[in-house]
């Protein structure tokens, strides 16, 4: 045995192979992953195919009924109306209406904020007062509007003494207003979390890229569609999938706001609230079917949106250079 063999065993026998605790620190969130997430999904479309709820004390199934269940959800109901449509339909206008302004005003805060130019003091603070709505539950922020806005509310009150309104006007009774409060609660909790999020991935962009634009006569506009943008994609392109699958997943707020009811006329019911009208009935068929409803719609929204955004900031040579496998 050589020198080199000897001391290449030795260096084998002292040292530590850390890629191996890697593996094993991640063990955890794996089977975690696979227990509460994972298994659950796979149960959910499994009870899809089957007929399950209870009537009384009576349990009904579980009996296979195939695709049963999907074609009651798709059918209309006696007043021709799909219903998960419509609910579907209004999940994405509110979601709609709170997003565009999240989006925007955050957008707007975060380049002013990271701004070199301005140089804003106290900027700890500020973040710390924009996120603070974030940290509110949505049951109490439900509860605090619906208050505010109820027939014996003081918005209600101080609108009638201005003669805006009259005694006979019901918030709750209006859709646009209805819809408006739950956009603003949505848009007040999450904008700040959005704004926090661009604002580090602003941070993150070379400084010398914007005073190269700058040096090259390039206006604010231009650096923000030229420069600020396409870098910033990525993390853009991350907070609208997660805000879109949160709209999606719209439940508490819509459902403190109007006790569950939708008003008016169930038009500010959402998807999970359509969903959990059947989990209260122990219907797990239904439920299962609606859930992968849900599943289908927001994979599908989600690869849009990448593909849609992402894809016209990629290089197209280094596309057919990775082809090729000469990726440099």
């Amino acid at each position: 045995m050589t020198k080199n063999d000897t001391a290449k065993n030795g260096r084998r026998k002292n040292g530590v192979s850390y890629a191996k605790w890697g593996y094993i620190f991640i063990i955890p969130f794996f089977v975690v992953y696979l227990c509460f997430t994972l298994a659950p999904q796979f149960l959910t479309i499994y009870n899809s195919f089957f007929e399950s709820y209870r009537v009384g004390l009576t349990q009904v199934g579980p009996n296979f009924v195939g695709i049963e269940n999907y074609k009651t959800l798709f059918s209309p109901d006696s007043s021709g109306v799909i219903l998960v449509l419509k609910y579907a339909l209004n999940t994405f206008v509110l979601w709609i209406l709170g997003a565009v302004p999240q989006f925007v005003i955050a957008l707007l805060l975060a380049i002013f904020f990271t701004s070199y130019r301005l140089n804003i003091k106290g900027q700890g603070f500020f973040k710390t007062v924009i996120y603070m709505p974030n940290l509110i539950m949505a049951a109490a922020f439900s509860m605090l509007f619906y208050t505010l806005f109820s027939r014996v509310g003081p918005i209600q009150a101080l609108l009638e003494h201005w003669g805006w309104i009259d005694a006979s006007f019901d918030f709750f009774s209006k859709q646009v207003t209805v819809r408006g409060m739950i956009a603003l609660m949505n848009f007040l909790m999450w904008f700040g979390n959005t704004t926090i999020v661009l604002m580090a991935g602003i941070m993150g962009i070379d400084q010398a890229l914007f005073e190269s634009a700058t040096i090259d006569g390039a206006n604010a506009v231009q650096v923000f569609f030229r420069v600020t943008m396409p870098l910033l994609m990525p993390i853009f392109v991350y907070c609208l999938i997660t805000a879109m699958i949160g709209g999606i997943q719209m439940f508490d707020v819509p459902q403190v706001l109007t006790n569950g009811k939708g008003v008016p006329n169930e038009m500010t019911r959402t998807l999970v609230m359509y969903l959990n009208g059947y989990l209260t009935n122990k219907n797990y068929g239904m439920a299962g079917a609606i859930s992968v409803f849900i599943f289908v719609v927001t994979g599908i929204l989600s690869g849009f949106v990448y593909k849609s955004l992402v894809a016209q900031y990629k290089d197209p040579q280094r596309k057919h250079r990775e082809r090729k496998g000469n990726v440099l």
